[in-house]
């Protein structure tokens, strides 16, 4: 084989391995955040102010929670996005595979 092409194999294995990293990295600050500390106490050195007097008397009513209120992904919108992947592959691949055919019709041609 050409050493060209093990080159550029290696450069597209480190391009893909870079953009993992970079999505990793992208995505870690999101993945660790963590919900502010109760006032009174606080990590690294942070002192927040003491809560008002009376403040945990009662303990809080429970939450109803609404799913329309709460957001989220309708089913409609996820088979929309499966089907438009499923698409997307499916015409990537018979474009690499024309391209992987002609590619070789002109090596034997040439032979």
């Amino acid at each position: 084989m050409n050493p060209t092409r093990y080159i550029r194999r290696l450069i597209a294995a480190l391009a893909g391995l870079a953009c993992g990293w970079l999505g990793l990295a992208i995505a870690a600050p999101a993945a660790f955040a963590l919900p502010v500390p109760p006032s009174g106490g606080g990590s690294a050195g942070v002192t927040l102010p003491p809560d008002p007097p009376g403040w945990n008397k009662h303990p809080p009513l429970p939450v109803q929670v609404h799913t329309v209120v709460m957001g989220g992904m309708p089913g409609w919108q996820i088979a929309l996005i499966a089907i438009g992947a499923a698409l997307f592959a499916a015409t990537a691949a018979v474009l690499l595979d024309r391209a992987w055919t002609a590619r070789r019709r002109l090596a034997t041609a040439a032979a």
